[in-house]
């Protein structure tokens, strides 16, 4: 089942087909650059993006991307485009590597179908849990202003993350991931905002829900509603206006349904892309339509 985030060969061509420049470009050289960035995480360190000009005694918002399994932190950013949002909007900016496993994958410990495929049990909640108490030892971090988002088996992670650390954590955003098929194994004890984005033509982790390994996991509705139903939301989704994320579909071919009436500090949203596969040609709108919805969702 390790061919299910097909990743790496598909990146590049993305890049260059959404954006016109190659991935060893000016545009995308590493974040490290800035001499204000710091390192943190210990034996699996991870380079802190500061804005220039940021007050390190000011408490800022705090996005943790997480990458597909096989991939890194970099190749994510590569795609989804989030420093430069970290530079126009003031927020710290991190994108840690999973552990990699026996085949030399890079990997998180999700849920129970994906992605600890060799059983290694690593604890990447405690991992990233302690990367935000350690960035916070370097600059202030808001807490009220804690996310976390990311792709695939970096999707899986954050709905993992919303689970154990809604005491920790504002909102998380998934793109192509999923939540515990079992709604009992999800122990959030917070009211958590939760975005789903999934494509409909994902042929890795399906749309409409399968297994791995053997594991089941929820389909994109069906996370969406367990969400819903842990933040005390509305049963019954709505409909908002259509929007375009992805550069290689025509028109707004994103659907917006949301829960409404949730718990303070709670909200479920699913963006179904339509005709989109597991790893969508992200546009321009992506990453700034992302990082709202995210600032939107705030803790009370």
């Amino acid at each position: 089942m390790h061919h299910v985030y097909r990743f790496f060969a598909a990146v590049s061509t993305m890049f260059v087909l959404t954006t016109g420049c190659a991935p060893n470009s000016q545009s995308a050289s590493p974040i490290d650059d800035e001499p204000v960035d710091f390192v943190v995480g210990g034996d699996r360190p991870v380079t802190v993006h500061v804005p220039l000009g940021l007050d390190p005694a000011k408490p800022a918002p705090l996005v943790i991307l997480l990458h597909g399994f096989g991939a890194s932190g970099l190749v994510q950013e590569l795609v989804f485009r989030l420093q430069p949002e970290s530079d126009a909007r003031g927020f710290l900016y991190a994108h840690p590597d999973g552990t990699v496993d026996t085949d030399g994958k890079r990997f998180w410990n999700a849920t129970d179908a994906c992605c600890d495929f060799g059983q290694t049990k690593v604890d990447d909640v405690a991992y990233l849990a302690g990367l935000v108490k350690e960035i916070g030892e370097h600059h202030a971090v808001d807490p009220n202003r804690v996310f976390f988002t990311g792709h695939s088996n970096g999707g899986f992670m954050s709905h993992r993350l919303a689970c154990d650390r809604s005491d920790l954590i504002a909102a998380v955003a998934s793109l192509a991931g999923s939540t515990f098929l079992d709604p009992a194994k999800c122990n959030a004890t917070h009211p958590v905002s939760v975005l789903q984005i999934h494509g409909t033509k994902d042929d890795s982790v399906l749309y409409e829900g399968e297994t791995i390994n053997g594991v089941g996991y929820p389909s994109a509705m069906e996370t969406t509603a367990i969400w819903a139903s842990k933040n005390g939301c509305d049963a019954l989704a709505i409909q908002d206006a259509p929007i375009d994320i992805d550069a290689l579909l025509e028109g707004t071919e994103t659907l917006v349904t949301r829960h409404d009436h949730c718990e303070p500090g709670g909200s479920a949203e699913l963006w179904t892309m339509q005709d989109a596969s597991h790893i969508p040609g992200l546009g321009p709108n992506f990453a700034p339509a992302l990082v709202d919805w995210l600032f939107a969702h705030a803790r009370p």
